[in-house]
């Protein structure tokens, strides 16, 4: 039989079958994937060939092959065991939520789900969500960052799960697509999905005034079929976003304006950091290129850990 995974818990997976059914199964023995190596070997999205056994009064799946993936994306744990974690597969879309405080989304983190994202070749989305809750000057940074990252090439979409505000825009860029829910515990995806698709009542938790974080309503991944012609993907909330498998030479390709004025660089190798007559670097002291944006490529080509305690001259984040 095949069929699409819809959750996964680490064990066991939900599929759902060609003809609409669920199942509970596992995988067959030690299943690796060519190439990928990583503490989840298949993903909830995954399209995979599974045997079902009728086990008295239960009937079981087992998955023994996966198709090919038309992409994924992927993430590289901060702590201190660096392990690498797909976090969902085939994908038409992924939506980052960012929020300004409780908890705040720094532009590292953007930056490098972005980079993800192209990488892979999935077209990414930035909600700035909780709008409601926002004065005139945090208003006016979330108008900048959104000026900044539609000028890379960006959707951007502010927005209110909890009012509503906005998320009919969102609904309708969703439909009729697998979309990627991604963001900090706290940022509101739970509580978007819930706008969304009422009746699904998802889990949703205040934010812990000690530490200003989102507490973790989803444990793990996990695909719904929406009532108005979309599925989407809720993930567990993600503190940090290392990057995976990216050589350096390549890492400026991810960025669409680093990109764009590759080939006005003196170099065909140049990494836009000390290089002479560097296109990117003379757009960065015009003000053509965001400095926020060069700062996290430096950080990603250089190796650094996300850093959110740096001060930029042109923006607090």
């Amino acid at each position: 039989m095949k069929g699409t995974v819809y959750k996964s818990t680490g064990s066991w997976y939900t599929v759902k079958a060609e003809d609409g059914k669920f199942y509970e199964c596992r995988i067959k023995g030690k299943f690796r994937i060519k190439g990928i190596k990583s503490t989840n070997p298949i993903a909830v999205g995954d399209r995979v060939d599974f045997d079902i056994d009728e086990l008295g009064d239960d009937i079981v799946g087992t998955i023994y092959s996966i198709e090919d993936r038309k992409n994924y994306i992927i993430r590289k744990s901060v702590n201190l065991s660096k392990q690498t974690h797909i976090i969902a597969a085939n994908l038409d879309q992924a939506f980052l939520l960012v929020t300004l405080n409780n908890p705040m989304t720094y532009t590292i983190f953007i930056d490098r789900f972005l980079a993800t994202a192209e990488a892979y070749g999935i077209p990414a989305v930035l909600l700035f969500n909780k709008i409601d809750t926002y004065g005139d000057e945090e208003m006016v940074e979330v108008k900048y960052l959104a000026s900044l990252y539609r000028k890379v090439g960006y959707e951007c979409i502010g927005l209110s799960a909890k009012t509503g505000k906005n998320v009919d825009q969102v609904k309708e860029a969703m439909q009729h697509k697998t979309n990627l829910f991604a963001g900090h515990s706290g940022a509101g995806k739970s509580t978007l999905i819930n706008t969304l698709e009422p009746t699904m009542a998802l889990r949703t938790a205040e934010i812990s005034e000690q530490h200003l974080q989102g507490q973790h309503t989803t444990t793990f991944a996990e695909m719904y079929d929406l009532s108005f012609g979309a599925r989407i993907i809720d993930t567990p909330g993600i503190k940090g976003f290392g990057i995976v498998d990216m050589e350096k030479e390549e890492i400026g390709d991810y960025f669409p304006e680093f990109f764009a004025l590759k080939g006005q660089c003196k170099f065909n190798n140049c990494l836009h950091l000390d290089e002479p007559l560097c296109a990117v670097k003379e757009a960065l002291e015009n003000d053509e290129v965001a400095w926020s944006r060069y700062r996290s490529y430096v950080q990603m080509v250089t190796g650094e850990e996300e850093n959110y305690r740096i001060d930029t001259h042109d923006s607090k984040r």
